[in-house]
């Protein structure tokens, strides 16, 4: 059985995000052109993601995901997305396998 306040949280959050994705489509379609400063920040905004999303792996995941973080940085450097991340695999599977 659900909880009343579980499902209120739930769709709080859910019109949160609503009304926070509608919101910016009506005021980037209500302008004419997009300020230099927006655009710069709308360009930013992919990077913040991958960091906030990477950040706390980086740091808590242990020494051998830290390790094979730096590995696929490395990789990625020269490589494609794809060859990256199956590098990057398989650098962790040996690791885990041979050193821990």
């Amino acid at each position: 059985m659900m909880d009343i306040t579980f499902t209120l949280t739930i769709l709080a959050a859910a019109l949160a995000t609503y009304a926070t994705r509608t919101a910016g489509y009506v005021l980037i379609k209500s302008m004419d052109t997009i300020p230099p400063r927006m655009e710069a920040a709308l360009n930013a905004v992919p990077a913040a993601v991958l960091a906030a999303l990477v950040a706390p792996s980086f740091v808590y995941g242990g020494i051998d995901v830290t390790i094979t973080m730096i590995v696929a940085l490395l990789i990625g450097l020269r490589a494609p997305s794809l060859v990256m991340l199956g590098c990057a695999w398989a650098f962790l599977v040996a690791f885990r396998h041979f050193v821990m």
